[in-house]
């Protein structure tokens, strides 16, 4: 039978130099109920803000259930490993289905009845980067956290967003959950005696009136790693085409490291900026708010990044959220480097074939369709 798979030509070229060939595309999924139980304690939870347990408990049963069943589709078709995994949420009249897709592998000139090996959230350009930075992939790792701010923190945000400056209740709940779900892609790693994690990506979805911060990535080991990141693997988010440039310098990523800040406006600020807005030129309030907050967060990184000893932060990305009545948050996100004696690529020169992105060939453009793909008007 011919191959059904869901890697590209540019995928497909990367992974043959790496001694792969492509199998079947695979699939699993979980559809859950949240049930009466289920949201009348998370109901109760959100009173406090923070994470609301129940959720984060549902949402990684749902998630894990549908990668196992993915998985055991590819033991089935004989691969020895999948590439791309993707963890889906979607949303569906009172009911959420979980979605798992992947391709299989094969080694090639072998094309079934292998022993599943290895699972990697990376697409097969980016596993090429990887492996060819000399990490081994071993499992597909996700760590989640489902969080409120809650009617008390919002109480207290409200009070204190009378007066510009940070709101020390929000920025406490929103620092705290999103380290939780990179404690738990960790944990995960170290649950397959992994000792790095890399390709995180992070992902801030809405769920059942809540928000879920997931990361996804792949568990690895790295030769040069020494046993203390068996306890404690490091963490990158830096693309896998970044990484492979910053190792073929020498560098090693040692942690993703996360700073957040959430500011007010403050009453008398926002009316001076409103009245300000009818005039033109700058609204200096804004300015320093943002500013201000911006630095807090890169602040927060940079200490992080010191207190591991690391060189450099690279890739940072900042993201700014209007959470409302004048508040905002502001992220900054990147991974913390070290320089590292004898570091270096397999090959001198990243493949070109790893770096092209593939061209989208199937446009629709009427506005309303027949046929509806739940996986996009659902999310």
């Amino acid at each position: 039978m011919a191959v059904m798979t869901g890697l590209s030509g540019n995928e497909m070229y990367c992974l043959d130099k790496k001694g792969y060939s492509p199998g079947n595309m695979v699939i699993g999924n979980s559809v859950f109920s949240v049930g009466l139980i289920g949201g009348i304690g998370s109901g109760l939870k959100t009173l406090a803000g923070g994470e609301v347990e129940q959720i984060t408990s549902i949402v990684h049963e749902g998630r894990q259930k549908s990668f196992e069943r993915m998985q055991q589709e590819a033991m089935r078709h004989g691969g020895i490993g999948i590439t791309g995994v993707t963890s889906e949420i979607i949303q569906q009249a009172g009911n959420v289905e979980f979605l798992s897709v992947g391709s299989t592998l094969h080694t090639k000139g072998n094309s079934g009845a292998e022993q599943l090996q290895f699972s990697s959230s990376a697409d097969g350009q980016e596993l090429y980067c990887q492996m060819d930075c000399g990490f081994h992939p071993k499992h597909f790792v996700f760590g989640n956290v489902a969080y409120s701010i809650g009617i008390t923190g919002g109480i207290g945000g409200a009070l204190r967003s009378l007066g510009r400056g940070e709101v020390v209740e929000y920025s406490q709940i929103f620092n705290s959950t999103r380290h939780l779900a990179l404690v738990r892609i960790v944990q995960d790693a170290m649950r397959v005696g992994a000792n790095s994690v890399v390709g995180i990506q992070t992902s801030i979805i809405p769920f059942q009136g809540m928000q879920e911060m997931v990361m996804i990535g792949t568990a690895s080991r790295h030769p040069a790693l020494g046993p203390e990141h068996d306890q404690g693997p490091i963490t990158s988010d830096l693309t896998n085409e970044e990484m492979w440039n910053v190792m073929s310098m020498g560098y090693m990523p040692l942690k993703l490291v996360m700073g957040v800040s959430v500011y007010s406006l403050g009453i008398v600020g926002g009316i001076s900026s409103m009245l300000k807005g009818f005039a033109r030129g700058e609204i200096d309030e804004l300015t320093t708010l943002i500013y201000d907050a911006r630095e807090n967060a890169l602040g927060k990184i940079a200490s992080e990044a010191s207190a591991i000893g690391a060189d450099d932060v690279l890739g940072i990305k900042t993201n700014v959220y209007h959470i409302g009545n004048g508040i905002i948050e502001f992220m900054a996100i990147g991974t913390a480097v070290k320089k590292m004696d004898g570091l270096s690529t397999a090959s001198p020169q990243l493949l070109p074939q790893a770096i092209i992105r593939d061209k989208d060939t199937f446009f629709n453009t009427a506005e309303m369709a027949v046929g509806t793909n739940l996986s996009q008007s659902n999310r």
